[in-house]
């Protein structure tokens, strides 16, 4: 017995009991679509942002995919919520914002090597930035049969 209350003293030690607090920023990037980005399922870095991926961007927000804030340094935030919103950042919550560049004031808390975003004000939306759709096209080179390519 003295065996496990001390194993359940040390776990209430090593456990915090609160969530850390969160740095404020002002962060300025395009929200991007999280699955594509770093899968790689749909090419490289460069042609799973803006024109080129919005409308496979608008698919995974929809289907529940996590939006991800990509910053002008290449820093990419998970995006928890964007202006209070009770809804997660991804589904249709964020189907205005698929491949648009904002600038975001939130709060960014950091675990494991992760950069965790809760946007509470767009301080600014500058829509689609990036066109690339001529560079890359708008559909996905696997998605076109081979005989049509």
């Amino acid at each position: 017995m003295k065996m496990i209350k001390g194993a359940l003293a040390a776990l209430a030690v090593a456990t915090p009991l609160h969530a850390a607090e969160g740095e404020r920023i002002q962060v300025t990037g395009e929200i991007i679509d999280t699955w594509c980005y770093f899968s790689g399922v749909m090419g490289g870095p460069d042609a799973v942002i803006g024109t080129a991926h919005h409308a496979c961007a608008l698919w995974c927000s929809a289907g529940g995919i996590p939006v991800g804030l990509l910053a002008e340094d290449g820093t990419v935030y998970m995006v928890l919520k964007i202006e209070g919103s009770a809804a997660s950042a991804g589904g249709d919550t964020q189907l205005k914002l698929a491949s648009h560049v904002i600038t975001a004031d939130g709060l960014v808390y950091e675990r494991d090597g992760l950069k965790y975003l809760v946007v509470e004000d767009v301080v600014a939306d500058l829509d689609i930035q990036v066109e690339n759709h001529l560079d890359y096209g708008t559909v996905p080179g696997f998605a076109i049969p081979k005989d049509q390519r």
